[in-house]
């Protein structure tokens, strides 16, 4: 903390305030500064995780990965984990996150107990929900981006866990009756007579859906239920690390069975899909590719290298390719209008696979909408996840795909995370996440304005 206060302490005023970390998660390129950041170096590791009172003590700039390390010997976990193991737990509360379990705990915030933030005036503020004399703080973090402050202590809930997950694949060729079936398994937290303990699905094309329903197994209690004509007689686990690839055992399985340790990082290992286009679907590629490599956060330096060097459009314009327009996003649809904008993102867009997570926010404390993500508490959205190139031609530097997208989302009452690009006007961007109560917010916490923001972070790209 020490050292945090005076790397601080170091940054002229005027000069932008950010944290000197080596990974991210985002998206969207950052105007260049030769200003040191903070030195948040020491604020990587779990104090202390109580398996009594199932919570877990946590330092703003602790991976998933490690939590999670020091969490399942108790056979704990946290409410949500996100996807990708580098995601820290400070940047999945003020930059949202979600996964299979949000259709029931929400996103990753809303199992958050008390908060140390530090604040633009240079100050750590202790924040938990109302009733509390920072309750305002504390609801408003969320999807801030750093605009408010950063994390430097978390407390959050966790849930126990047994140390096997059952996944059914349940195909279906039509996304009306994909999103009515989501919108029962969400009431009635069950399909086909089984619990539901995780839910997320893929879109692999127009009539190709699957939802992918978890199940919490104990080796020492039921085994596998019988699915469709036979019994699914699953006793070993899978192993999605080596040469085989999660996301084709989708369409190419009916049921599965995996670690807890497994089924939390089954999307890392290959960054869902997106490893593809380093050649890592390829066998011969894949033995040759070190085991330790394939992790999301390799694909991310490699993605960044790309940006860095422009080789891929160097590739396209050699082989003659319309100019690529980089298509990366997760949007929260209302689920009785999913099947609508799936339709739309086909023929507008033509980018798939896409990844679909039911997701229902509880709310505040007091039941009251996250004032700067304000998704409707109850309300069963689907995020829509699709992250790629497309060619689009001389107009890809005008983003056409990402505003067509952003303008879609607007009309279905969705919203759109802010991790990548966007490309919002100022007056639309404060209507969306509540400019006028982000900005008093600010003014209350970083009375000198040290801090940039939000919508200079997500659509100026300072």
């Amino acid at each position: 903390m020490a050292r945090l206060k005076a790397s601080y302490d170091a940054i002229p005023a005027g000069a932008p305030v950010r944290l000197a970390k080596k990974t991210s998660n985002l998206f969207r390129p950052r105007a260049h500064t030769d200003t040191p950041g903070l030195d948040v170096s020491g604020l990587d590791g779990v104090i202390e995780v109580d398996p009594v009172a199932r919570t877990a003590e946590v330092q703003g700039m602790c991976t998933y990965e490690h939590l999670v390390d020091a969490t399942l010997p108790h056979g704990l976990i946290p409410y949500v984990v996100p996807q990708l193991k580098t995601i820290t737990l400070g940047g999945a509360v003020s930059g949202l996150g979600i996964e299979a379990t949000s259709f029931r705990n929400g996103l990753p915030h809303e199992s958050v107990e008390e908060m140390d933030i530090f604040t633009g005036a240079g100050e750590i503020v202790t924040t938990r929900p109302a009733p509390d004399e920072h309750s305002e703080l504390f609801d408003t973090f969320p999807n801030s981006y750093g605009s408010l402050g950063y994390t430097t202590r978390i407390r959050i809930k966790l849930e126990q866990v047994p140390d096997r997950v059952e996944l059914r694949h349940v195909r279906f060729d039509d996304a009306g009756l994909l999103a009515k079936t989501v919108a029962e398994i969400v009431e009635s937290r069950e399909y086909d007579g089984l619990q539901v303990d995780g839910l997320d699905g893929v879109a692999f094309a127009p009539g190709e859906y699957y939802l992918t329903l978890a199940r919490w197994l104990s080796s020492e209690g039921e085994e596998p239920a019988p699915i469709g004509a036979g019994p699914s007689a699953l006793e070993e686990t899978s192993d999605y690390t080596g040469q085989q690839i999660y996301f084709r055992s989708i369409q190419q399985r009916r049921t599965d069975l995996l670690t807890m340790h497994d089924y939390l990082w089954r999307w890392d290992t290959d960054w869902f899909w997106c490893s593809g286009a380093f050649g890592v679907h390829n066998p011969v590629v894949r033995r040759l590719w070190p085991k330790r490599w394939r992790r999301s956060d390799v694909y991310h330096h490699l993605i960044g290298l790309n940006r860095r060097t422009g080789f891929m459009d160097w590739v396209d314009r050699r082989k003659g390719r319309p100019q690529r327009e980089m298509v990366v996003q997760d949007v929260e649809i209302p689920v009785e209008r999913l099947e609508e904008f799936l339709d739309w993102f086909d023929t507008e867009v033509g980018m798939r696979p896409v990844w679909l997570c039911p997701l229902v926010s509880p709310g505040t404390s007091t039941g009251a909408q996250w004032p700067t993500y304000p998704l409707h508490p109850g309300t069963t959205y689907v995020n829509v996840g699709f992250w790629g190139t497309v060619h689009v031609g001389p107009d890809a530097p005008d983003a056409p795909r990402n505003r067509a997208i952003e303008a879609k989302v607007q009309e279905l009452g969705g919203h759109k995370s802010l991790y990548s690009e966007a490309f919002y006007d100022r007056d639309t961007f404060d209507r969306l996440y509540d400019g006028a109560h982000l900005a008093a917010v600010k003014n209350r916490y970083d009375p000198d304005d040290r801090l940039l923001s939000l919508y200079d972070k997500a659509v100026r790209d300072r």
